[in-house]
């Protein structure tokens, strides 16, 4: 056997040591103690042996992933979007890296370990996807996919191809939700009768004229993408009224509005305590009202008010902000989005901005709630660096996001069609609604394919 010398040493980079030592520690038995030498002087993480991140989307969103320059054992190494001027002022943030118009480009860059997804919705999947084949990891900004199918196709990223995905949406990664799921597991409540889930209602209006050309640097066709043909206009692009967010989340060919987009943050909290309630499952019936605008560029529902029904008879109400308000139907549902828990002996109400219960004892339990505890995370993207490190399931896996995105996806549909629909969680399809059945698909602009 050949001996390593000093020149091979250097050449492993600080994330090939990590993961072979700590499988090589595990085979052993023991802790594995990494030495200080190795992660550079002082616990500094030379630049060229931390986690090569690849920023996808460039737009307001993307800020968030500065935590990639501030933490030590990452950094941001491309960066792409179609719009020329938005990355290059990521390119310069990120020390003048370089940069692309078209994300298949950034994927053949050797010096990128992980990807980072801040595109417009109907993008995620497929890119994460791509991403998934080229041999990155990646964290995928929240909703997951514009559609059922492509939920269910995005597992093949951890199932075949054995990649690391972390889901944006980070409530996971705040201790006071940790802390109020855990009493809820433990039994703190007594057994769970009820569950709420809201966020703010979206927005109408928007126009399609005037039709404008498209700006010099604006790969237009790139940002369709998937998505339909259609004509450049500023609401499809820039900015809308009201929330001021992109007019892009309220227009049905690239998102399904804020139930998803919103609501996959309470959805997802709701998710983490099924799954670890040992309900690894969605709600099975779909029935209620929404409002779907008649007029205007932004089509996705804008209010909505959905009973979910679990095959156990458990009871999901999901609906939008203002219809909470005027419905006043428990005290615990306060703020502009949450997860409520109601049981037998109390409730515990998360959301981002703190956390709520039927009594302040139940509150200071949350330090000491028992023996059922969730995985800790103080930080959603260093906890996903890590795990391309270590190899581990990240906070927010896969598997939950799609069964959280599908319970956003199949009240969408519901309050489409008008009527109630039925899930079968085993064959995962709607069932005696043919044309509901249809709209877990969406149709992909060619060239472009899942």
């Amino acid at each position: 056997m050949r001996k390593t010398g000093k020149e091979d040493i250097m050449k492993t980079t600080r994330r090939d040591f990590l993961i072979k030592t700590t499988m090589a520690g595990a085979a052993i038995g023991f802790p594995t103690i990494i030495p200080s030498s190795v992660l550079g002087q002082n616990g500094e993480v030379p630049p060229s042996e931390r986690v090569g991140i690849g920023l996808i989307g460039c737009g307001s969103r993307s800020n968030y992933a500065g935590q990639y320059q501030r933490y030590d054992k990452s950094q941001i190494v491309a960066v792409c979007d179609p719009r020329t001027d938005m990355r290059k002022k990521w390119r310069e943030k990120a020390g003048n890296c370089p940069d692309y118009s078209d994300f298949r480009d950034l994927l053949e860059n050797k010096d990128i370990d992980a990807v980072h997804i801040v595109t417009p919705d109907h993008w995620h999947i497929p890119i994460a996807l791509a991403a998934a084949r080229a041999g990155k990891d990646m964290y995928t900004e929240k909703p997951l996919g514009i559609s059922i199918n492509h939920d269910i196709k995005s597992r093949e990223i951890v199932d075949r191809h054995k990649r690391v995905f972390q889901y944006g949406a980070q409530q996971r990664s705040m201790q006071h939700v940790r802390m109020g799921i855990e009493l809820v597991l433990n039994g703190h409540i007594g057994d769970v009768k009820e569950l709420y889930v809201w966020c703010p209602q979206g927005i109408s209006g928007g126009s399609a004229t005037p039709v404008l050309p498209v700006p010099d640097g604006f790969d237009y066709n790139m940002w369709l993408g998937p998505a339909p043909e259609a004509p450049f206009c500023k609401d499809r692009v820039y900015t809308a009224k009201g929330y001021n967010e992109k007019g892009i989340y309220h227009i049905y060919d690239y998102a399904i509005g804020f139930l998803g987009g919103w609501g996959a943050h309470p959805m997802d909290m709701l998710q983490w305590w099924s799954d670890n309630a040992g309900m690894k499952t969605i709600p099975v019936n779909y029935e209620g009202k929404g409002t779907i605008p008649t007029e205007g560029l932004f089509n996705t529902i804008t209010r909505w008010d959905i009973t979910c029904t679990y095959k156990n008879g458990l009871t999901l109400r999901f609906m939008d902000l203002t219809t909470t308000e005027e419905l006043k139907l428990h005290e615990g549902i306060s703020g502009p989005h949450g997860t409520l828990f109601v049981g037998t002996r109390g409730w515990v109400m998360v959301q981002r901005g703190g956390w709520k219960a039927s009594s302040l004892e139940l509150l200071r339990r949350g330090k000491d709630p028992g023996s059922k505890r969730l995985i800790v995370s103080r930080d959603q993207i260093e906890n996903f660096v890590d795990c391309v490190i270590s190899r581990e399931t990240p906070v927010d896996d896969l598997y939950s996001a799609v069964r959280s995105d599908i319970i956003c996806h199949l009240a969408d549909i519901a309050i489409r069609r008008k009527r109630p629909i039925t899930w079968d969680t085993k064959k995962e399809t709607i069932v005696g609604d043919a044309a509901a059945e249809k709209m877990m698909f969406r149709e992909l602009r060619k060239p472009w394919t899942l």
